[in-house]
């Protein structure tokens, strides 16, 4: 359970920090389609900003897949509701979100198995 815990961990924060960086490239640039690079020109600010964070919402996908895929089977682990899982996997969408529900995921395992106190 502490290696699931400490990766559960681990693509949160990972989560978080893409979905970030990718949102502030979209408030940055402007508009979703700056960012996509659809329609903009190459001499564009957006297309010089937008091209290179076209990678980061590729890598939040592939790692918010995972995510969701770990935080299922530690859902399963702990015998945690259908609702919960639904929460951990929400919060990976909505930013910032994800640190608070890691957070408070962390503190409810680390209450249910003690010896996660020290991971």
């Amino acid at each position: 359970m502490t290696r699931l815990f400490r990766t559960y961990r681990v693509l949160a924060f990972l989560v978080g920090i893409l979905l970030l960086v990718g949102t502030a490239s979209v408030l940055l640039t402007g508009s979703i389609e700056s960012v996509t690079l659809y329609h903009v020109s190459e001499d564009a600010t957006a297309y010089k900003i937008g091209h290179p964070l076209e990678l980061v919402w590729v890598a939040h996908g592939w790692v918010f897949i995972i995510y969701v895929i770990v935080a299922f089977i530690l859902t399963q682990r702990a015998k945690w509701s259908i609702p919960q899982f639904l929460l951990m996997l929400v919060s990976g969408l909505i930013p910032v979100t994800i640190f608070f529900v890691e957070h408070f995921v962390a503190k409810r395992l680390r209450a249910q198995y003690p010896e996660l106190a020290a991971a």
